[in-house]
């Protein structure tokens, strides 16, 4: 991979759904959808301003639609390069998809397309989201450091670093 841009197919398939670059159409959609979950709801995101998150164009992010046949099962947004790496900065699988192992084979994907290029991936999670810090820590992330008020005063931020193997920068 090393010297190829990553992310930069429109469509990955996957074993049990497919990623494809996320169209204006898409990102309202699922702003509304996400501000019912958690952990947006409870840092009182609202549909607006993730709306423009997932809409505005921004040449360091790659936002993606997670798909089953033609469904929309989610979302993951990637900024690259941040910090010798790559940035998860949003995954989401809606609730009618989630158990089936598709967080998994997206984070395996996200890894698969940052090896050999980049060598770190972070993640930023909410500490009061214990089921997302378990899978990130079961899938070989280590916590880095609290990040205070980050995103709302009262709540804590986790900052997760996972090295990849090989010669990425």
């Amino acid at each position: 991979m090393t010297g190829k841009k990553p992310f930069s197919k429109p469509r990955y398939p996957l074993a049990s759904c497919s990623l494809r670059h996320l169209q204006p159409e898409d990102a309202s959609i699922l702003a509304r959808a996400l501000v019912s979950l958690d952990p947006w709801l409870t840092l009182e995101y609202q549909a607006e301003g993730l709306d423009r998150y997932l809409a505005e164009p921004d040449q360091s992010l790659d936002r993606f639609v997670i798909a089953v046949e033609e469904f929309t099962a989610g979302v993951i947004c990637v900024r690259h390069p941040w910090l010798k790496g790559s940035l998860l900065e949003l995954i989401a699988i809606l609730p009618l998809y989630q158990g089936q192992g598709r967080g998994r084979e997206v984070m395996k994907w996200l890894e698969q397309q940052s090896q050999g290029t980049y060598r770190n991936i972070w993640i930023l999670v909410s500490g009061f989201n214990r089921g997302a810090r378990g899978f990130y820590r079961h899938l070989g992330y280590q916590e880095i450091a609290p990040l205070t008020d980050l995103v709302k005063p009262g709540y804590d931020e986790f900052l997760l670093r996972k090295i990849l193997p090989g010669k990425g920068k």
